[in-house]
């Protein structure tokens, strides 16, 4: 852990490049140098039905949910939202300038006694596998 998951409604696919947005986001995760590079993923999945605030066709939305492992500082988190943050904001210029768009960030810590793993990525990248 950390995993980005990223929800967004069908019509940002044709505002905005998903696939440049998750690269961004990622390279934001790592630049805050408090997540271990094997344990980031940043998934994107379109809803497949949606109604945004008062329903117009040109609405859209992104929610991105952070989820991490405890043990981490809140200010800590804090910062590294805050760049998360502003890396989608930079990828996502476009939309936000219209009057039809929507972006949030949620940050939530997994319980560890709730939180099972089998990565064998982090032996190989950590040099160990």
């Amino acid at each position: 852990m950390p995993h980005l998951r990223i929800e967004y409604s069908r019509g940002l696919a044709r505002r905005a490049d998903i696939g440049s947005l998750c690269a961004g986001l990622h390279r934001a995760m790592v630049a805050t140098g408090i997540f271990p590079l094997a344990g980031i993923r940043v998934r994107a999945f379109a809803a497949d039905h949606a109604i945004v605030a008062d329903g117009l066709a040109e609405n859209d939305f992104a929610a991105l949910t952070l989820t991490v492992g405890a043990g981490r500082r809140k200010a800590a988190l804090a910062e590294a939202g805050a760049t998360i943050m502003g890396a989608a904001e930079a990828a996502l210029a476009g939309p936000l300038a219209t009057p039809h768009f929507a972006l949030s960030l949620e940050i939530r810590v997994a319980d560890p006694d709730l939180s099972w793993k089998n990565t064998p990525i982090h032996a190989r990248l950590s040099g160990k596998g």
